[in-house]
Formats: structure tokens, C-alpha cells, sequence
């Protein structure tokens, strides 16, 4: 005997039992649903977010290579403005030539002798002329010193001795004795041009010594 209160639910809705067992089915998982977010009621608590493998790494690398490129760019900047400090090559101590590319202690201190030597440089290119010191070496310091002739020590060559004159390294001592000889003789040197038209010297050494000299 059917009950009359499920026969008047079943009129009143009107359901077939496919769509009894469909609300069913729907309730069931309602209930569930509900008693999930229940217990945890944060939305997120079942979302995961998932990373692709390497993706962090790819990321701080590109981060990196970002921040390098723009100190490199900035360093490069500053590096176009900032002027380049020259230096005077007859003022000059070892430690200021050590900072120079290139230039270690050794070849700082033979530069600095060869200046003794000299008197003084009347040019930056006889760097070339200090041992050991190499062309590669040379081309890139050159643009880095200078030399203010004005400072070198000139040899008066109408008073000077034999120890005088000899000093300077562009000169033979057979040079120098034929200076010496053809000075008693004529009494004075008026100038180098005199000394290359009489064979004394050479025109290569004349202009080598040309600004050591003074009459």
C-alpha cells in the first residue's frame, strides 16, 4: 500500500524516477561540495598553481642579464664622460706609470732611469727605445702620456766635458771626441748644422739631440 504523503510528492513535483535519481545524484554531490568548503573554507584551498619546471631560473637569469646589461650601460656612459688623465712623462713617479695598462714595476722603473739618462723626454715616442718595453705596450699607452720638452736638462755643448756629453745615450763616444776636437779647434759651435756639414755628426743624431742642445 502505497503512502498517501509520497504519492502527493510525487504528484506535486512531478518527477519521473530518471529525474528522482538525477536531483538524487545532484544532492549527493551538494552535500559533499558544502561539507568540503566546511572544513576549509578558504577558495584557494583547491586551486594549485602549478610552475612550469625551470621557470624561476629562466626568470632570475633574465633578471640578471637586465640588471648587468644596465650597469654595463651605465658604466659605459660614465666611462664616455670621464676624461682620461695624461701623464707627463718628465714629472711623473713610478706609481703613476704603474697605473698605466701594460706597465708593471720593472718597466716603470726603466722608464723612469731611461728619463735620467736622457735628461728628460722631449717625446712620448722614446718609450720605444726603453728595453723590454714592447710596441704592443707602447700603442696602448701612447695616447695616455706626454712630454713637455721644456723641462728636459740641456748640455751646453760650447762648455761641456767629455762626462757631459756622453750622458746622453744618442751619442758614439767617438762622437763625442770629434765634438770635443772640432770645438778646440774652431773655438765655439755656433749650432748642429755646422757639426752635420762638417761630418762631425749625422743628420738622424742631429735631430735626435737637437732640443738637448743649447750654445
Amino acid at each position: 500500500m502505497k503512502s498517501p504523503f509520497i504519492e502527493q510528492l510525487r504528484s506535486w513535483f512531478g518527477f519521473t524516477r530518471r529525474e528522482r535519481r538525477s536531483t538524487s545524484i545532484l544532492l549527493i554531490v551538494i552535500c559533499v561540495v558544502a561539507g568540503l568548503r566546511f572544513i576549509d573554507p578558504r577558495p584557494e584551498a583547491y586551486v594549485e598553481t602549478v610552475v612550469p619546471e625551470g621557470f624561476e631560473k629562466l626568470q632570475d637569469t633574465a633578471v640578471r642579464k637586465v640588471s648587468r646589461a644596465g650597469y654595463a650601460k651605465s658604466s659605459a656612459s660614465v666611462s664616455a664622460v670621464r676624461p682620461v688623465e695624461v701623464i707627463e712623462l718628465n714629472t711623473c713617479d713610478s706609481a703613476m706609470l704603474e697605473a698605466l695598462p701594460g706597465l708593471g714595476p720593472v718597466l716603470s722603473a726603466r722608464i723612469i732611469k731611461y728619463r735620467k739618462l736622457l735628461g728628460g723626454y722631449v717625446s712620448a715616442e722614446q718609450l720605444r727605445e726603453v728595453y723590454g718595453l714592447s710596441e704592443e705596450t707602447f700603442a696602448i699607452i701612447s695616447k695616455r702620456v706626454k712630454a713637455d720638452s721644456s723641462l728636459v736638462r740641456k748640455i751646453a755643448i760650447n762648455t761641456a766635458v767629455y762626462r757631459d756629453i756622453i750622458r746622453l745615450p744618442y751619442f758614439s763616444r767617438e762622437e763625442v771626441s770629434a765634438i770635443l776636437k772640432y770645438r778646440d779647434l774652431m773655438g765655439k759651435i755656433s749650432g748642429l748644422d755646422e757639426l752635420v756639414d762638417n761630418k762631425i755628426l749625422t743628420e738622424e743624431i742631429a735631430e735626435k739631440v737637437r732640443l738637448y742642445m743649447e750654445y
